[in-house]
């Protein structure tokens, strides 16, 4: 499950070309290299990276207050949905934008991965970059910049925003007891 985070990505990607080439050959499967095995390689590249952020946040999970919960009459679904779903969330939500943003870097295993009529955007970067850099790739840089910026900000102020919640909550509570 870790190899991928120890492993160069040419040895990945050349180990997941010959794993659809031996699939090809012998189940007739992904003989027509394409968008599902860019799609097999990067889940399989990534899920090592999101699996580590997930399992250190399982890790720190008081099993507590899953006992308590069923103790007080919720069955196991209702438990991970009201209970461990939330306190996981900020894990889940750090793998995605791990996973998104180690995906969209990739260029090595989508190179060996992807046919002829697939590419991805990287691959198409790096290709245009050799003749020159062009105003294409200037106005994709600035639009990239500007969204991760504004997706920043926008976290930035709904975690202010809850913080800021937290302490008028704390404030009235202690008012009130006090």
């Amino acid at each position: 499950m870790t190899a991928p985070l120890v492993m160069p990505e040419v040895i990945t990607g050349l180990s997941i070309l010959l794993l659809f080439v031996a699939m090809g050959d012998t189940f007739g499967l992904f003989q027509e290299r394409g968008v599902m095995t860019i799609w097999i390689a990067h889940v399989t590249f990534c899920v090592a990276f999101v699996t580590v952020v997930i399992s250190s946040r399982l890790g720190e999970l008081d099993k507590s207050l899953e006992e308590a919960a069923m103790d007080l009459g919720a069955n196991r679904v209702k438990v991970f949905f009201l209970i461990t779903l939330p306190i996981i969330a900020p894990a889940l939500a750090s793998g995605w934008l791990l996973a998104f943003t180690l995906s969209l870097d990739d260029l090595v295993i989508s190179s060996f991965v992807s046919g002829p009529s697939s590419t991805t955007l990287p691959m198409k970067v790096f290709s245009s970059v050799r003749m020159g850099v062009s105003p294409k790739i200037n106005a994709l840089a600035t639009l990239l910049i500007a969204i991760v910026s504004v997706a920043a900000f926008i976290g930035w102020w709904l975690m202010a925003r809850e913080e800021k919640q937290r302490q008028r909550d704390m404030q009235l509570a202690l008012q009130q007891g006090g």
